[in-house]
């Protein structure tokens, strides 16, 4: 089969909405006889990488996995560690990131978080307001099924019917289409509670790449991987014009 080759700013074939699963800083750090919190400091610098390469790429939307429901469950000094991390990086990657054009947003619950942190988290919303170059989900204190019952019980709450438009219109990320692809790095092949309504039809890409070391190349390689697939959406190949990626033996998926 041809080598597809590397799309760029402006190719079609880019996915509008990118949502990556960062896995592996605590695996990255142990490697290296460090502390598990020395690699989530890591990792916001893969970040870093990562969203200016998206502004590059021209990419709409990031959303990335930080911080899950079920992490609290760690030890507490993990825990502490990554609080501390998330007030530095607050205070220090804003005003870059309203340099460069990008909204931030932090879909989660704020309940449980400190006064300080939740305070921190609404003043960089509202900071970025007005940025309009890249759109940057930070899921924190979020997990997919928090999602999708804090969604129902708003619904019931106000009495409107639960259909699958109103529910969609209730999620904690209703302001950004569904991601059109998701990575997870760190060599699970799971999303971990991660955006399950929003992942119905989205395209998959699991790499071994623990989060710390994931870089524009990586990101490179799950974009050309996503710009070979069919996107069918339940239709057939002559449905949505892929008869010919078909008769040449190209990947399709439903």
């Amino acid at each position: 089969m041809k080598e597809q080759p590397l799309p760029v700013a402006g190719d079609p074939r880019l996915p509008r909405h990118v949502a990556i699963v960062m896995d592996g800083n605590g695996r990255w750090a142990k490697r290296r006889h460090m502390p598990r919190v020395a690699g989530h400091k890591q990792g916001v610098e893969a970040l870093r990488r990562v969203v200016q390469a998206c502004l590059d790429r021209g990419i709409q939307v990031l959303t990335v996995f930080a911080f899950s429901s079920e992490n609290w469950n760690r030890p507490a000094d993990e825990v502490s560690g990554l609080m501390q991390l998330l007030g530095m990086a607050l205070s220090r990657e804003v005003p870059s990131l309203n340099k460069n054009g990008v909204r931030v947003f932090f879909p989660g619950a704020r309940e449980g978080l400190s006064a300080r942190v939740a305070q921190g988290l609404a003043d960089a919303e509202r900071a970025s307001a007005g940025n309009t170059r890249l759109l940057l989900n930070v899921c924190f204190n979020y997990g997919g099924r928090w999602d999708i019952v804090q969604a129902a019980r708003r619904l019931a709450a106000q009495g409107q019917e639960i259909t699958e438009s109103s529910l969609s219109a209730a999620l904690a990320l209703a302001h950004v289409p569904d991601p059109d692809l998701l990575i997870r790095t760190g060599g699970e092949m799971r999303i971990s509670n991660f955006l399950l309504w929003q992942s119905a039809y989205t395209e998959f890409h699991f790499t071994p790449c623990l989060w710390p070391d994931f870089d524009e190349a990586a990101l490179d390689a799950a974009l050309a991987d996503y710009a070979a697939r069919e996107r069918r959406f339940g239709k057939t190949p002559e449905q949505v014009g892929g008869v010919q990626a078909a008769a040449v033996g190209g990947p399709t998926h439903a």
